[in-house]
């Protein structure tokens, strides 16, 4: 499901695609979130499943619920900013452990980052 979690739960690894299908724009600040039963239908997971899931995106603060109106996405864009830094530093943490297992010093790492970033220009 998530070739960045490999070992993670379901729910967890649903929760950080929705962490960042939020911080990436695809469900604004302040637009209303799909249902459980659509995203679990979407996911092919079950709907109790999916409810965990958007149990941790309120705890997050990225999800807030209005009762029998649904669940609509914070428009705290500083609650917004926090999740994708925390994400973010756990990317590089994640590429720099690995690069340290593979023996890539700073230096090639990087060089890595100024060639890949000249071949996006």
């Amino acid at each position: 499901m998530n070739d960045m979690m490999p070992h993670a739960s379901v729910s967890q690894q649903l929760l950080h695609k929705y962490r960042l299908d939020i911080i990436g724009g695809k469900y604004p600040p302040g637009s209303q979130f799909p249902t459980v039963r659509a995203l679990a239908y979407e996911e092919s997971v079950n709907p109790n499943t999916m409810q965990k899931v958007l149990t941790l995106l309120e705890q997050d603060g990225l999800v807030i619920s209005h009762g029998t109106k649904g669940r609509f996405v914070t428009e705290d864009t500083g609650v917004i900013a926090a999740i994708k830094l925390l994400l973010q530093t756990e990317y590089l943490r994640r590429a720099h452990e690995a690069a340290l297992e593979l023996g890539i010093t700073k230096q090639q790492f990087m060089q890595f980052l100024e060639e890949s970033e000249d071949n996006e220009a």
